[in-house]
């Protein structure tokens, strides 16, 4: 493979925002490999961490994708899974700034491309989904960490050694045809309508979230390993095999949530604000 040929797109942003439904749409594109939360490569192999951090989160320590890959941290990340598995994309969602600003500068030092995507969510969703995670954990703590997590993402794009693409997970969810031919012609690509049969495809991610791998891999083998949250889990064994808004802080969201939540958050959360 020719080395310009390699790009490197990786999601920043607030968790519980959705980037892994965007990884694994990405992975429709030709020639493109959706690795999960990046990061979490650092444990492969390692027994000392748990199964969920250290493996595929669909295959477990048996996955054909990753078993015998070990990073070289003396060399680029994107080019060893590049080497490893042929794609020429690499789709990253650990969104971490520091993480995505150490990938970018070997990617610019391999003479590669680094695309950044900074997906935003309605900051009530975001918090909601980390307290039905999360019910034990203080609600102010929650609502601090996102808007310090969105702080940084604001700040990574300003500085970023390459294109960025804003992009709001409602539209996603909402216009999912229109928003993917936007990010292949982003990432330089051919917009696939195969992209939105996410499901449809194998994946193999480190990390990322249990509802949406749930989905996505009910045909797969192995696929009993993944299961969505106790909260969360008749939602998606009730959800059709489609790209669907999931609204369900509305009716969730506590009425001194919101209220806590507006006074400390909501000029931050004015420009990603959906519906009511």
């Amino acid at each position: 493979m020719e080395s310009a040929a390699l790009t490197g797109v990786m999601i920043g942003g607030a968790g519980h925002s959705g980037s892994t439904l965007l990884g694994m749409i990405l992975s429709g594109l030709e020639g493109a490999v959706y690795i999960g939360e990046g990061a979490k490569v650092r444990y492969l192999g390692d027994t000392s961490k748990p199964l969920k951090k250290r493996a595929c989160k669909i295959c477990g320590d048996d996955c054909a994708f990753w078993n015998g890959f070990r990073w070289d941290m003396t060399r680029g990340l994107y080019e060893q899974v590049a080497a490893h598995c042929g794609a020429h994309i690499i789709v990253d969602s650990s969104k971490k700034p520091d993480w995505i600003t150490a990938r970018a500068d070997e990617l610019r030092t391999g003479g590669h491309e680094a695309r950044l995507i900074v997906l935003m969510r309605d900051g009530r969703a975001v918090v909601n989904s980390r307290l039905r995670k999360y019910p034990d954990r203080d609600l102010a703590v929650q609502i601090t960490e996102w808007m310090e997590q969105i702080g940084a993402a604001r700040a990574l794009a300003e500085n970023f050694p390459g294109p960025v693409l804003h992009l709001a997970y409602e539209e996603l969810a909402t216009r999912p045809e229109d928003i993917a031919r936007k990010l292949a012609a982003f990432i330089g690509a051919r917009f696939d309508p195969a992209m939105l049969a996410f499901s449809a495809r194998d994946h193999h991610p480190l990390g990322g979230n249990n509802g949406t791998q749930f989905l996505a891999a009910r045909g797969q083998p192995g696929a009993a390993a993944i299961q969505p949250g106790e909260r969360s889990a008749a939602y998606y064994r009730n959800h059709p095999d489609e790209i669907r808004l999931d609204l369900r802080w509305k009716d969730e969201f506590a009425p001194d949530h919101a209220a806590l939540f507006e006074q400390m958050a909501g000029t931050v959360n004015q420009p990603m604000k959906w519906g009511i």
